[in-house]
Order: structure tokens, then C-alpha cells, then sequence
């Protein structure tokens, strides 16, 4: 929301986070002021996004170039996906996998009961390196790795107190993905999370965790962090990513996830401590889903999931929904405009207002409400795609090419709350070529676009601007005063501070200038509108406007 600081200020929960910061904005520009400071310069242009999904590779080569090309628009971060550990028979035991003619599945298993078979499939050679007990096995078969894992079901240890085991078919080739992501990592300062193992969903309620192998999937989750601990024991290695889903949502139905993902940190605690956790929900707020998340749900179900940490540093990035059409990026006095042909593909024809419950944007004001003081990290993941048309093919993919104009509207509603913003997916959304140039290109040709990512309008008429790009220029502001009368100033932009963000403990990325309008007012609930034409002579892509 767009702050006013008056003379006065009545606190609240809800507005301690923007007092604090208006507070210590104004000092910085008071001290500047004292000390004769002069203007920053302004810092090469870096994209407010630092990090993406990827599909990795096994080749060196290839993640290294892919990885250059993330780092080149800004990048710090990868994440790649995990795989599940699926239920499986005896049958799963695969033909071409013998020790001295006997099939492998066979040989481990001699002399002892049985319990379930499991199969899991990744790109990770596992091998030698995962072996644990003396029951476990592995063999090469051409360009294909067996592994077999024999899991006791009761115990701790190799042994079962009633000779009875799960087993767990792995089958990998003869090179890593994760290794080499990792390695590429290292090689650029870059940072990694690799996915982790996942339990299937119910076959009941198809959106659930099946919990039905819960000691199995902690057993394998603890084996899989041990092998990891092994061959992958470089800096660029930085944590682990769940990627079982489920809604920003505080409902006890969704508990199964969430024992997931409690599971799985506490084993990440215990044998990876240096490295950190990574989840991302999503939201949807449709009004046509009776399940839709409501604002105040969001704020409590980013809450509960923060109570997973368990000793791990965990990062919760929330995806924004904007690129499946499940939320809405548009602003207050926008809600009786039309949504736009991407989202009308979901949704359907009609107002942001009727089709959703609330902008995006007080979603993430809420969640971050939610997360303070929990000790857990709020980011956002930018969904880099739009709903799919015929008007913005990408690759064949179900979901289309978006572009850069739209995803400075997404940066817009994510605002200053999220410590730091990711976004899926990089291939092929952002380099892709369909009715648009590739967004990698819209990137580069934009990238001293400024995006408008909040204000604070103070009482004495000074007004802070927070966002990317903003050094130098002009801002154009547009506002009403207590009184009722209308202003439009275009004014210098002045006090650039390169640093805001990270001085304020959000996104390291958040730049702030002020416009000094002189001495003036906004009235309550008005709105201010928002341009900034940067020392570039470029203007914002997306209009900035909130309510006072």
C-alpha cells in the first residue's frame, strides 16, 4: 500500500513493518542531508529476479552456458526438481540387473521378508557411493546404474528387529545432473538447491501426500541427504527443495504436506546443517475455486509452514499464480477493469474484482505478516510464463510465452516483502521464441526499464519511491489532498540510494529516490499514481498506483 507519514501516525500490527521503514528512510535522507552527501551512482542494471528453475544437465558444458546466461541477466540462483520414491511389486526388479546370473533384487533380498518395493528414478548416479549396507547393491548395465537399497522396517541400523524390509529399485545413468549443476554453480559464485526425494499422492484425494511409507520416505530421505553429502560436497551445493505442492492455506487437509516437509528438514538439520531448505507454494484466489485462499488464510498458512523447519533455514518463495491465471496482479482502482486475454483464458471475461478475490498484492502484505518473527524467509516465485493462447505459443508447452511488460506488473504487486524473488521457469519460458522475441532478449534490451515497487508519502510532501532503476530522471506523481483538489507534478528525482533494500533488511535489490513535491497532503484513501523516467530517459513499463 502507499504510505503516509503525517505528523501524527496511529500504530497498529499492520502497519509497524512501514512506520519502521519510514522511519528509518527519513533518517537516512536527514543524515544525507547533514553530512553533505552527494548522489550515488547509480549501479549497472540487474533484473529484480536472482533466481530460476532450470532442467539440468549431465553435461558440463551445457549447465555451465546455461548458467552464464542466468548469471548474465542477474541470476545468483538454480533449482532443479526432485523425484518420487513410487510404490511399486517384485515385478519392478529390473531384467537387465544380475550379480553372478542371479537378478539384483534377488541377491539383496536373500534370506530375509519383504515388506514393499519402491522404484525411484533421477538423473544422480548413485552407485557405490549411496551404498550403506551390506544387503545393498549396485550394477552397471551398459549406460544404466542399479542400485538397491534394503530398508529395515523396524530399527535403526541395517538390521530389522523383524527381518522385514523395504526395498528401493534405483535406476540412474553414469553421469549426475545434481554434480554437475553443482559444479557449474561453484565454478560462477552461483547457488543451488537440489530437489529432493518426494512420496507419491493419494490415490483418493489425488492432491495429498501418500503417508502410507512415511518411516520408508524418512529412511531414503536420510540416505539420499548422506549420498548427496558425498559426492556433492562443494559451496555451490547451497540446499534442498521440496517440491510436493500445496495451496498458502492454514487447513488441517493439508497436513499431510506439511509433515513432509517437517520430516525432510529435520533430516536436513541433522546430517546437511550448513545447507538450507527451499519450498514453494502456490496461491490461488479465484472466486470461481470454493478452496480459493483467502488473504487472512494466506497470512496463517505461511505461518504453519515456517513450523517446519526444524533447525533447517527455510525459504518459502510463493508463487505469484499469474502464470496459470490463478491470481490477479492489478491494484485497487484497477479492480473494475477488464482482466487481460491471458487471464480471461482461465477465467474467463470480466473485471480483476469479480474474478478474484484480492490483488496480489495484499496477499503478499499478509504473508509476510504471517512469516515475521517465525524465523523462516519470505520469497516469491514469479511465474515466468501466462496462461497459454493462440497468441503466445512457447515450444508447445501447455502454458505461453509472457513478456517483459507483464512481468514487471507481477514485480509490482510481489512488492518490497519478499527477501528475494525466483521464478519458474527459465527454459523454456524465458528462452523460448514464439510471438515475442525471447524474454531472456526482452530482458536484456529492457534492462534500464525502471519498476515501481512501492512509496511512502510523507507529511511533508516528500515522496519515496522503491524499486529498480530509478537513478537519476524525473518522477511524475499524481495525488489529491485532504482538501479534494488534484495535483499532477513531474519533479527531479533526487536522494538515490542504491542500498534501501538491503539497509532495510528486504530484497538487496530495492533502490529508493524521493520526489519533493513541496509542502501538500494525501487525502485518506486516495490513490497515488506513480511514473518514474530514469537518468536513462527510460520510462516504467507498468504504472504504479496505490491507496494512501
Amino acid at each position: 500500500m502507499a504510505k503516509f507519514k503525517a505528523e501524527t501516525y496511529t500504530f497498529s500490527a499492520s502497519n509497524a513493518r512501514h512506520l519502521t521503514a519510514s522511519i528509518v528512510a527519513a533518517f537516512v535522507l536527514v543524515v544525507g542531508f547533514l553530512h553533505g552527501a552527494t548522489a550515488q551512482a547509480a549501479p549497472s542494471p540487474v533484473y529484480p529476479i536472482s533466481g530460476y528453475f532450470i532442467f539440468g544437465s549431465t553435461s558440463d558444458d551445457a549447465n555451465l552456458k546455461k548458467l552464464t546466461d542466468i548469471k548474465s541477466v542477474g541470476g545468483d540462483t538454480v533449482i532443479t526438481f526432485g523425484s518420487q520414491i513410487k510404490p511399486a511389486t517384485s515385478a519392478a526388479a529390473p531384467a537387465g540387473c544380475t550379480i553372478s546370473g542371479v537378478n539384483c533384487v534377488t541377491a539383496a533380498t536373500s534370506g530375509i521378508s519383504v515388506n514393499r518395493y519402491f522404484t525411484y528414478a533421477d538423473g544422480n548416479t548413485w552407485g557405490a557411493s549411496s551404498l550403506a549396507c551390506p544387503r545393498d547393491k549396485t550394477v552397471t548395465s551398459g549406460s544404466t546404474v542399479y542400485t538397491v537399497m534394503v530398508i529395515p522396517t523396524q530399527g535403526t541400523g541395517c538390521n530389522s528387529s523383524n527381518n522385514l524390509y523395504d526395498v528401493v529399485i534405483i535406476t540412474s545413468g553414469t553421469a549426475s545432473i545434481s554434480v554437475s549443476v553443482a559444479k557449474a554453480a561453484t565454478t560462477l559464485g552461483m547457488r543451488y538447491y537440489t530437489g529432493m526425494p518426494a512420496p507419491v499422492k493419494r490415490t483418493d484425494v489425488t492432491y495429498l501426500a501418500d503417508l502410507s511409507y512415511q518411516s520408508t520416505l524418512t529412511a531414503f530421505t536420510n540416505r539420499f541427504l548422506q549420498f548427496q553429502g558425498k559426492v556433492n560436497n562443494v559451496s555451490g551445493l547451497v540446499g534442498y527443495y521440496h517440491h510436493t505442492e500445496m495451496p498458502v492455506a492454514a487447513g488441517a487437509i493439508w497436513d499431510s504436506i506439511l509433515t513432509v516437509y517437517a520430516i525432510q528438514n529435520q533430516a536436513i538439520a541433522k546430517l546437511q546443517p550448513t545447507r538450507s531448505a527451499l519450498i514453494s507454494p502456490y496461491l490461488d484466489t479465484r472466486m470461481s475455486n470454493t478452496g480459493r485462499v483467502t488473504v487472512d488464510n494466506a497470512r496463517a498458512g505461511i505461518q504453519k509452514m515456517a513450523g517446519t523447519a526444524n533447525g533447517v533455514r527455510l525459504a518459502i518463495a510463493v508463487q505469484d499464480g499469474m502464470g496459470t491465471g490463478k491470481t490477479g496482479a492489478y491494484f485497487g482502482h484497477e479492480s473494475g477493469y477488464n482482466v487481460d486475454e491471458f487471464a480471461a483464458s482461465v477465467v474467463g471475461s470480466g473485471t480483476w474484482g469479480s474474478k478474484y478475490a484480492a490483488p496480489n498484492r495484499d496477499y503478499f502484505l499478509a504473508m509476510a505478516e504471517g512469516i515475521e518473527g517465525t524465523g523462516a524467509e519470505l520469497w516469491a516465485n514469479m511465474e515466468g510464463m501466462a496462461p497459454g493462447t493462440s497468441a503466445n505459443p512457447c515450444d508447445n508447452q501447455f502454458r505461453g510465452q509472457s513478456n517483459k511488460a507483464r512481468h514487471d506488473r507481477q514485480l509490482q504487486q510481489i512488492g518490497n516483502y519478499p527477501v528475494k524473488i525466483i521464478s519458474y521457469m527459465w527454459d523454456p519460458f524465458y528462452t523460448c521464441k514464439g510471438t515475442w522475441a525471447p524474454v531472456i532478449d526482452q530482458m536484456r534490451a529492457g534492462s534500464m526499464t525502471p519498476v515501481i515497487t512501492d512509496s511512502i508519502f510523507y507529511g511533508n510532501g516528500d515522496v519515496l519511491v522503491t524499486g529498480q532503476n530509478l537513478s537519476g530522471g524525473t518522477i511524475q506523481v499524481k495525488w489529491t489532498d485532504t482538501y479534494g483538489r488534484t495535483f499532477d507534478k513531474t519533479v527531479s528525482a533526487t536522494s538515490y540510494n542504491p542500498s534501501y533494500g538491503k539497509q532495510q533488511g528486504m530484497n538487496p535489490r530495492l533502490e529508493s529516490v524521493t520526489a519533493m513535491l513541496g509542502s501538500t497532503s494525501l487525502g485518506s484513501g486516495k490513490y497515488v499514481y506513480i511514473n518514474v523516467t530514469n537518468g536513462s530517459g527510460v520510462r516504467n513499463d507498468a504504472p504504479y498506483s496505490d491507496r494512501g
